[in-house]
């Protein structure tokens, strides 16, 4: 997964550019930068800011689009008109989301948009994000509205809504009184709210944290309540994990995420940007799943609660990764992992003979059963064929297997699946087969 990240420099590595690198790389996802603007400051005070002229944010844009394909973008530090400007052009046909943060200020006290450039960024940024995500200060300032209650929350999120943005999310963390901090989401038209406990300390990048975090739970499908929740989660335990690494503000050092989400998340962005795997996905579509170890139910592995469909020539995430997300191909990697503990991850693949016979030449290990052999009263026990026919193919079998398939019956679609330790081993084994 590919993550595009513009914005500013900061030299201490708790917010900017930096901070969204090591957000990116904690959900295992890959950051790519566009840098705007080069700020001076540490962890006790702002020094300077230079912008970075627009015919180079315009190159970097390009140069980044051109070679890599993105899942999600996010805007962050735009000092001046001239670099609004810029962004707008190069993006404004983009279809990815669009994850706007609004940076006005500092926490180390410098300014880091010229008072100029808001009508531009009003006017040109905000219709293009799918969410904007300003705090209370900076909710003020975008929709001038005086913010002092959870009503008027939500007055504000309504007029940033009028200027363009598809879905608003206002923090409430300063606030200045109060045991509870308020975050409102405007869901299209619906509001959602979040609330959890005031934490005591100031610190550097929590903000950058948040919208970076967002914006990778968004690429990766969630549905936008779920990706606020899991980007609000994240943030507060980054924030609690916080460091004096200078003699200023503590800055905000990042929790790991589920290595499991992680690594299958990544696996998936992989297979979908395969040149013509339109060609392997079945009718049904196609799953991929990674369990934990020694998983005993379906709860224990992780999939699409979706699919993945096709789009072209490539692959397209249609749902959000889940425990328990996936059925069929869960339940076939669940009884492989009974008898053979190593083998946690496994995708279907559209049945094609032609696969089967470059699957034997690559030397994979395959299997296979007929369905048509499954006894009766099995078949009406719902959820049971896949269990059936996998320890079926793998009875006498003393090393685990990289392939089984069955070529259909009455109704059902015949099938691949691919077998492997992670997803990573998976998505190599698929690379022998579809290139």
């Amino acid at each position: 997964m590919n993550i595009l990240s513009i914005a500013g420099s900061d030299p201490s590595s708790g917010a900017g550019i930096q901070g969204d690198m090591k957000t990116f790389s904690a959900f295992g996802a890959y950051g790519l930068s566009v840098i705007t603007a080069i700020t001076s400051q540490n962890t006790k005070k702002f020094f300077d800011v230079k912008p970075v002229i627009p015919s180079l944010v315009k190159s970097q844009i390009r140069s980044v689009l051109e070679d890599f394909h993105i899942d999600a973008i996010k805007i962050g530090m735009v000092y001046d008109k001239q670099t609004i400007r810029t962004i707008h052009s190069e993006l404004e046909k983009i279809k990815e989301p669009i994850i706007l943060d609004p940076i006005f200020k500092s926490t180390t006290g410098g300014v880091l948009q010229m008072e100029n450039a808001l009508p531009d960024f009003k006017k040109l940024l905000i219709p293009l994000s799918y969410i904007i995500t300003p705090n209370v200060t900076e909710a003020e300032k975008i929709s001038g509205y005086k913010i002092r209650s959870l009503k008027d929350m939500k007055t504000a999120a309504k007029k940033i809504q009028k200027l363009g943005a598809k879905n608003v999310i206002i923090k409430g963390g300063h606030f200045l009184s109060g045991s509870k901090v308020t975050d409102i989401l405007l869901d299209n038209k619906r509001f959602h709210v979040f609330s959890h406990n005031r934490l005591k300390f100031e610190n550097h990048g929590g903000g950058c944290t948040f919208s970076a975090s967002l914006c990778v739970n968004i690429a990766r499908g969630k549905k936008l309540p779920d990706a606020v929740d899991s980007a609000r989660l994240f943030t507060i335990e980054s924030i609690k994990h916080s460091i004096k690494i200078g003699s200023g503000l503590a800055i905000t050092m990042h929790t790991k995420s589920d290595e499991i989400e992680n690594q299958l998340s990544y696996a998936i962005s992989k297979f979908c940007s395969i040149n013509s795997i339109d060609e392997y996905i079945p009718e049904c579509q196609t799953n991929f799943v990674y369990s934990t170890l020694d998983p005993l139910s379906l709860k224990d592995i992780m999939g699409l609660e979706g699919r993945i469909v096709k789009t072209g020539k490539f692959g397209t995430v249609a749902g959000h990764l889940k425990y328990g997300g996936s059925k069929h191909v869960a339940s076939a990697v669940l009884e492989v992992a009974k008898k053979f503990p190593s083998i946690r991850s496994g995708v279907n693949l559209k049945y094609d003979n032609s696969t089967i016979k470059k699957a034997i030449a690559k030397g994979l290990k395959i299997l296979s059963y007929d369905r048509k052999r499954e006894p009766e009263e099995n078949k009406m026990r719902d959820g049971n064929t896949v269990p059936w026919g996998i320890k079926t193919a793998i009875a006498k079998l003393e090393t685990p297997p990289d392939v089984i398939f069955h070529k259909g019956d009455f109704g059902k679609e015949p099938m691949i699946l691919i077998f492997g330790k992670d997803p990573e081993d998976v998505l190599r084994k698929i690379l022998k087969l579809v290139r």
